[in-house]
């Protein structure tokens, strides 16, 4: 006698922090074409934008609310597993500032059974419409911005060693026990470098991916890849991972503005010479950067494009100070040593 399938039920875990302007299309996108006994739970880290109100106030059975207490993503996420996980085999981890095509759960599953894979990833097409937006949408779609990330640069329909999250089996999720719910970013990179030494696979979906809205601000810009950086450096000091090169070199830009800011300096400008060695690490830097920038804003015959050189140098400059900041951390002993794992109640 052969065996039945077990029948595939699929929790769906939206992180939120106020995302009123996307939470409700996005719930209902994913749900569209959802099986029937899909549970789909937002987890809500504190938002003061109505975003629980939104959400309370879709009339779906299917729908959860949880508060989030730990507000970051990670913690969101093993806290919706353990409260409302119960019979799910699998777990779709959701963004709510992104769009999501029709059909993308159903591509997900299927790709799952098709390769036996641990876990599916999907490719990542950030989205602006105007002005800096614009700029930096074209900088994260480029190598410029992202040096080549499997999820970022196409090429779909392959095993990858990391990708952006999307479907996870659960039974995988549980036995290397969740994400880290003390890591705040870098946690999915940390999570698939334990997934892949238990022996899962990722495969990298070539059916389907998502839209992504990006920072609005040089500011908030700045500031989300200062948090990269420094998730980066938790994962590689606490596995002992060697950087990649295309993580290594934007640690470069760090010396050459420093150097910059020292050539600004009244008693350095005589002799010529010695200001333009000072000068001339980040003089190439930003010429590289402008210049890709403005070659893409050619390409796409708008110049708003051309905002990716500016938003690709805060975009380096952000995250290398993020990763030598948590490194100087680590090393003056200004923080306590790094935990493996914060686990996943089960």
């Amino acid at each position: 006698m052969t065996a039945r399938a077990c029948p595939e039920r699929v929790l769906i875990v939206i992180p939120t922090l106020n995302e009123a302007a996307h939470i409700e299309t996005v719930i209902r996108t994913l749900l569209q074409d959802a099986p029937a006994d899909t549970r789909l739970v937002v987890a809500d880290g504190g938002s003061t934008d109505g975003t629980p109100a939104l959400v309370q106030r879709m009339d779906d059975p299917r729908i959860h609310f949880l508060e989030n207490p730990r507000r970051i993503q990670s913690a969101a996420l093993n806290l919706a597993v353990a409260t409302q996980g119960q019979g799910a085999t699998h777990l779709l981890r959701a963004d709510a500032h992104a769009l999501y095509p029709r059909g993308f759960l159903a591509a997900l599953l299927d790709d799952m059974r098709r390769t036996g894979a641990a876990a599916v990833s999907v490719g990542m097409t950030t989205l602006g419409d105007s002005g800096f937006c614009e700029g930096v949408a074209a900088a994260q779609n480029s190598r410029l911005g992202t040096g080549g990330a499997a999820h970022r640069t196409g090429g779909g329909g392959r095993f990858i060693d990391h990708g952006h999250h999307a479907l996870i089996r659960m039974d995988v999720f549980r036995a290397i026990g969740g994400y880290d719910a003390g890591q705040s970013h870098n946690e999915d990179a940390e999570f698939d470098h334990r997934l892949t030494g238990y022996g899962g696979r990722i495969w990298l979906s070539g059916r389907t991916g998502i839209g992504y809205y990006p920072r609005q601000t040089p500011k908030a810009l700045f500031l989300q890849y200062v948090r990269f950086g420094a998730g980066r450096a938790e994962t590689v000091l606490k596995h002992g991972l060697r950087p990649r090169l295309r993580q290594v070199l934007p640690l470069a830009t760090v010396p050459a503005v420093a150097l910059a800011a020292i050539a600004l300096v009244p008693a350095v400008l005589a002799p010529a010479w010695g200001w333009f060695a000072l000068m001339a690490p980040a003089l190439l830097w930003a010429a590289i950067c402008l210049c890709y920038g403005a070659v893409l804003a050619v390409g796409a015959g708008r110049a708003a494009v051309a905002w990716a050189g500016p938003a690709a140098m805060l975009m380096h400059l952000g995250w290398a100070i993020g990763f030598l900041w948590r490194y100087a951390q680590r090393f003056t002993r200004r923080r306590a040593p790094l935990r493996h794992t914060a686990g996943c109640d089960q």
